[in-house]
């Protein structure tokens, strides 16, 4: 196993247009803007995303989207239950082995091995429930200033019943949208909690993939193709042995401002100590 003995940081911009990010069930999935008004996307949001790219990419997933669901389990008990090994351990009534159970889940699912996760289905006189600490970590994504939320009515073409095949298209329906702006959102792997889990160094390269391409195959109806894009990712690596730089100098080092047109940012980097970011300009 080659896990990263850098720390890695990285900050990703992307850009909406005429989409809604994130939906937010409790405003009827109003995109989600925080109290000053600027747009947000939760860290569960885009971590659903990574893990979408990371099973196109190949790799098997843990908590997969309901509609991405391959091996025919339909709950976490289920699919942790078809992992042989870790259902015999994790059903021990004593002396489970939190070591062996890591190396097993983690070997297996790719999202299991970046962000950890918690086993809380099983119940025994061991433990009440297991966890796993992931490596990588991911913040929320903020725009960089205000967005302007169109509120859209529409109709349906389309009679909804047979009842009412006689009648015009006369049922409507809202759509919300962000008319335009820029969002960022910051992350990090940490190569200590890399080693507990198995995290390498090709796993390093797939995440920067993933992000790199974080919305392909995610179009529909709210983020039509073309609608969201990857404008800039910043790669930090900091080697071992120096002074390593917090991970809010280097965000800090990344001076974005907005701008009214496309790709609605514009961005400067500042020197923090010599440790200089892989740029990733994709606009």
């Amino acid at each position: 196993m080659n896990t990263p003995k850098n720390k890695i940081d990285f900050a990703v911009v992307l850009t909406v247009d005429k989409a809604n990010p994130n939906g937010d069930p409790l405003t009827n999935g109003r995109p989600r803007i925080d109290y000053d008004g600027c747009g947000e996307m939760s860290d569960v949001c885009i971590k659903r995303k990574i893990r979408n790219r990371l099973q196109d990419l190949g790799q098997e997933i843990f908590i997969p989207a309901r509609d991405r669901i391959t091996d025919g389990c339909m709950s976490l008990k289920s699919r942790a239950k078809s992992h042989k090994d870790l259902h015999n351990e994790l059903s021990k009534k004593s002396n489970v082995d939190p070591d062996l159970c890591t190396k097993l889940a983690t070997e297996k699912w790719a999202d299991v091995r970046f962000f950890g996760q918690v086993f809380a289905m099983y119940k025994n006189t061991g433990a009440a429930s297991f966890g796993i600490r992931g490596p990588v970590s991911i913040t929320m994504a903020h725009s960089l200033e205000y967005v302007d939320i169109v509120d859209s009515q529409r109709t349906a073409s389309q009679n909804l019943t047979e009842d009412s095949i006689e009648k015009e298209s006369n049922t409507f329906y809202a759509k919300q949208y962000v008319e335009k702006g820029a969002y960022v959102f910051y992350g990090g792997v940490y190569p200590l909690m890399a080693h507990k889990t198995g995290f390498s160094t090709k796993d390093a390269n797939l995440l920067k993939e993933c992000l790199l391409t974080l919305f392909e195959n995610d179009m529909s109806a709210a983020r039509p193709m073309g609608s969201m894009s990857i404008a800039s990712v910043y790669w930090w690596e900091q080697t071992p042995g120096k002074r390593q730089q917090p991970p809010i100098a280097l965000h800090r080092s990344l001076n974005l401002s907005p701008q009214k047109d496309y790709p609605y940012f514009s961005a400067g980097i500042k020197d923090v100590d010599g440790v200089i970011p892989e740029i990733h300009d994709l606009v």
